[in-house]
């Protein structure tokens, strides 16, 4: 071998001055960083893949805490084929949302065992950034914003890590991190503001759409509603433009069923042809906004108006307000209705006949117990009274855990059981009404809410929902009547008593603990996010561009003021970061020593860039003694390696400056 190829060997090799590999203080930072961003995920997983992922994670710190070398590569091919084989017969061999950020997140934890140069870090990092989008598919509220946020700044932190001196302590990192992210702030907000927004949900799949989700169904039936009142779920908010109306008229009207086939109530009335509508007193104007439910139905507070709706919506024959489009996301709608109304005044033979139908060869004894009534009277308002009175009377309970019916559901609950919940007695009633020939349906919905004392606005949760009971007067129209109002508080069971407060006549005036308050302050927090954030529709973008002086804020002129905005905040931070009377060093120790060197300069003293600390110190020492502390701290951190507290470097910057006017 030539002495000049051994000199070429040996040049390459000592060559490089920084290693693309990373060093072993990387990696805490690097498994932090992939923590935060898959720790969500876990939630949403299954326990086996939750568990592998926890399991990656232990390997990986037992790894470092041992001294870091890379996972032999045919482990972590089988590791990788095996996660692969579970993922597709857990969720199928037909590619998906959930079957893929499964894989990602294993993935990602499953990089940290094969990491060896600053490469491979960098691209763990974009995959975190990736994996953090997909966290949107499953929640959108503000917890899940902030858990990103914090994400966000640890993966800014780990990627400064990796190209900055390994020595700088974590509380500097992170708040040159910090900086990254202000400092990113403006190029979001034009973003946020001026970015053509889509119709519909950004963070959704098509199959998502078509998904059951909690709520009221299409049809009742023993237990339908009942189930909804562990679901703390919220339904829909509330704004009211005046004062919120007393609690007895908060019947919030949602699907109603007139067909009946002795076990389900359905609707067999699909006709657009609105009712008349009677308008009695002063309207109530409001605000709602609607969580997705997957249904078009708009759930007003009764009756609505729907000629004042500022949604493409209809009103059915039953009086359901019906929306053109499923609410596929949260809708805020604006709404107006009349608590005083007189609805279909007249009932054409057809409409009668559906509303007197009942099930052939069912519930015989309800029909006799209402046929002698019949023979009693024939006004609809006495018969009325007479079944809510027999609610009322007789030993009646009401609880969530009834037992199972028979066939004959209705002779069961009025004759055996006599325990339900509000479908079983709005079935009932109904089935009493018009088996004494009164026309009646049945009506789901939700009763009350919960008036928020931080934001004014009435929370309405799935626990609230609730049925009750219509029967045609004539000459009035029809009229609501709920016959769980029967049932006196002695003959509520425990497990209902709950949901009894739900349905109360009227606001509680119970005092409000802390952690009552806590939760008022929260969720008042999380109804700003989604008002102003998640909200923020194309509609709502027009109205904020128009306020904002855009007129006519159509999508050419919506685009070329995002490239205006973009291009000055580009030229702006360009000039800021390359103007010089705004260099700063990101040492803080640096940034200390310059500031003793401006304040030297102000009283007159020379400071040659030529200088070391050190020397300036020994010069200035009869003068300044206060110096010499400041400089061997500037280069214990600099030359040393010992970086000391900000603290500190401030305490001796203000004990030279002292010194300066003792002087």
């Amino acid at each position: 071998m030539s002495f000049r190829t051994n000199f070429r060997r040996r040049k390459k090799i000592a060559l490089p001055a920084a290693s693309p590999y990373l060093a072993h203080v990387h990696l805490p930072w690097l498994g932090t960083a992939t923590l935060t961003t898959a720790l969500p995920h876990i939630y949403h997983l299954p326990i086996w893949l939750a568990a592998s992922i926890v399991a990656l994670f232990l390997y990986s710190a037992t790894q470092w805490r041992r001294g870091y070398r890379v996972t032999p590569a045919w482990i972590r091919v089988v590791l990788a084929l095996a996660v692969c084989v579970g993922v597709a017969f857990q969720y199928g061999f037909t590619p998906g949302r959930d079957s893929g950020i499964a894989m990602l997140s294993v993935l990602a934890s499953m990089k940290l065992m094969e990491l060896k140069s600053r490469r491979d870090s960098v691209v763990l990092l974009m995959l975190c950034h990736f994996l953090l989008l997909t966290h949107y598919f499953y929640s959108q509220n503000l917890l899940t914003g902030l858990w990103l946020m914090f994400s966000v700044l640890m993966v800014t932190a780990a990627l400064l890590h990796i190209h900055t001196d390994a020595r700088i302590s974590i509380r500097p990192l992170l708040t040159r991190a910090a900086r990254l992210i202000l400092q990113a702030l403006p190029f979001m907000l034009a973003l946020y503001l001026l970015f053509p927004r889509v119709s519909g949900p950004l963070w959704g799949m098509p199959q998502d759409a078509y998904g059951a989700r909690t709520g009221l169904g299409n049809s009742m039936s023993p237990g339908s509603i009942s189930r909804l009142y562990n679901d703390d779920a919220i339904a829909f908010r509330v704004q009211f433009a005046d004062v919120a109306p007393p609690r007895r008229q908060l019947y919030w009207r949602g699907p109603v069923f007139n067909h009946y086939d002795g076990s389900v109530w359905r609707n067999n009335n699909f006709s657009l042809e609105a009712p008349a509508l009677e308008k009695r007193g002063q309207p109530l104007r409001y605000v709602m906004t609607l969580e997705a439910h997957q249904r078009n139905w708009l759930l007003p507070l009764e009756m609505p108006d729907p000629a004042a709706i500022d949604l493409e919506s209809r009103m059915g024959a039953n009086g359901v307000l019906w929306s053109v489009q499923p609410i596929l996301t949260r809708t805020r709608v604006e709404m107006l209705s009349y608590p005083d109304y007189r609805l279909e005044m007249e009932l054409s033979p057809t409409r009668k006949i559906d509303n007197l139908q009942l099930p052939e060869d069912y519930n015989p004894r309800t029909l006799a117990l209402a046929r002698s009534w019949r023979d009693e009277t024939h006004d609809a308002r006495q018969l009325a009274a007479r079944a809510f009175n027999h609610f009322q009377r007789e030993n009646f309970f009401y609880t969530l855990d009834p037992p199972l019916s028979g066939a004959n559901a209705v002779d069961d609950f009025l004759f055996n059981t006599r325990l339900g919940f509000c479908e079983h007695y709005a079935a009932a009633f109904v089935t009493l009404m018009r088996a004494a020939g009164v026309p009646a349906r049945v009506v789901t919905g939700y009763l009350g809410g919960e008036l928020n004392p931080v934001d004014g606005f009435l929370v309405v949760r799935q626990s609230a929902a609730h049925a009750w009971a219509e029967i045609w007067v004539a000459g009035e129209g029809w009229r609501r009547i709920d016959p769980t109002a029967a049932i006196p508080e002695d003959r509520v069971a425990p497990d209902a008593r709950a949901a009894r407060l739900i349905t109360a006549p009227e606001f509680t005036g119970q005092a409000v603990d802390w952690l009552q308050q806590a939760r008022y302050r929260w969720e008042a927090l999380n109804n700003r996010w989604n008002q102003w954030v998640l909200g923020y529709t194309p509609e709502r973008q027009r109205e904020t561009l128009a306020a904002l002086g855009l007129s006519d804020p159509n999508l050419r002129r919506i685009l070329l003021t995002l490239v205006m905005v973009m291009s000055a905040l580009t030229l702006i931070f360009t000039f800021w970061l390359l103007c010089p009377r705004r260099a700063r060093s990101a040492d803080p120790a640096l940034r200390v020593w310059q500031k003793a060197l401006d304040w030297l300069q102000k009283n007159g003293v020379a400071t040659p860039c030529w200088e070391t600390p050190l020397m300036l110190a020994q010069r200035l020492r009869a003068a300044y003694p206060a110096l010499l502390p400041l400089a061997q701290l500037v280069c214990a951190a600099r030359y040393e390696g010992r970086t000391p507290k900000t603290a500190s470097l401030r305490q001796a910057l203000n004990a030279l400056k002292q010194s300066g006017r003792m002087a």
